[in-house]
């Protein structure tokens, strides 16, 4: 009787739906201007789930409105219930056409560039009529993003422990760190290359702070040197394999990078071994969410693109 009396009949999803739409535009007249309703209308939905709940949902001045910590608990469920829904329609329209949908993909930008282009291929031409959304990011802003809702998972490397227990991570392959040359690089045609030998190069390196950059100095620091002068320092991916190219510069990349389509078809991997670098590789999904058909399918395709990268390593 509480649930029929109380919330079944007397919450909407619609009610929520103003909710969220006031607490993300941050007023009740930018919100009503979206929606395209009346400011009257929204005034009294949120009056009457405050009425229906019987505590505040939000705290309006002439800043704006903002969630009380009662509205924030509201909407973390709510999202998840029109998550949940939007899951279900999809499948809904993947049993009625299996050979569309959508799917909205997470990734860091190095993998943005190698791994995940190599599985959109191939998963794209079994089925053309899929549509891939990647959001390409650091790691802090992907997590924020699944957790949000806003991506179905992630493709990411892990370069330090998982602390959200609402995270979990299945490993797809081990990518270890590689140092590679344009193909016109005379360090190419040498074998057995001491890392110390190539101190003085000309290097294009992440930021040493960096996430990134810290895989490249725990490798450089377990052969007793320190970070190499580098001539530029960008964490861009794209910047850095292009110079590369250029036959002129040093550089530090995941293997995978240069295994997958990419640009790599200039470049080349030296024949050094890097104590120290190797960084797992996997899917990151949010514990307890039900992901769509298309998403599943998505995943099962990476595992088979990974296969021979994990066999290798």
């Amino acid at each position: 009787m509480e649930w029929s009396e109380r919330i079944g009949r007397r919450i909407m999803l619609r009610d929520l739906h103003i909710l969220l739409a006031v607490v993300q535009c941050k007023s009740m007249a930018r919100a009503a201007e979206q929606l395209a309703i009346s400011k009257p209308v929204i005034s009294k939905v949120i009056a009457n789930l405050e009425h229906v709940l019987g505590v505040r949902l939000l705290e309006r001045d002439r800043h704006g409105a903002e969630p009380t910590s009662y509205g924030a608990a509201l909407l973390r469920r709510g999202i998840t219930v029109f998550d949940e829904l939007r899951a279900g329609v999809k499948e809904i329209e993947f049993l009625v056409d299996p050979t569309a949908g959508d799917v909205r993909i997470g990734c860091n930008p190095i993998l943005a560039t190698s791994f995940l282009p190599a599985v959109i291929d191939r998963l794209s031409r079994r089925f053309p009529r899929i549509v891939f959304h990647v959001v390409a990011r650091q790691a802090d802003t992907l997590h924020r993003e699944l957790i949000d809702r806003n991506v179905d998972f992630l493709i990411a490397r892990r370069l330090g422990a998982l602390t959200d227990e609402r995270l979990k991570f299945d490993v797809l392959f081990d990518d270890k760190e590689v140092v590679a040359a344009g193909v016109q690089n005379p360090w190419v045609r040498r074998r057995r290359i001491e890392l110390a030998e190539l101190m003085n190069e000309v290097w294009v390196l992440p930021p040493p702070d960096n996430v990134v950059g810290s895989v490249v100095l725990k490798a450089f620091r377990a052969r007793g040197l320190d970070y190499p002068r580098s001539t530029v320092v960008s964490d861009s991916p794209h910047v850095r394999m292009t110079l590369l190219a250029t036959g002129r510069f040093l550089s530090i990349f995941p293997v995978s990078a240069l295994r997958f389509p990419t640009k790599s078809a200039e470049v080349r991997e030296l024949s050094i071994d890097l104590p120290r670098a190797r960084v797992p590789v996997g899917i990151v999904t949010l514990r307890n969410r039900t992901l769509g058909p298309v998403a599943r399918l998505f995943i099962e395709q990476a595992w088979e693109v990974a296969m021979p990268s994990a066999n290798r390593t």
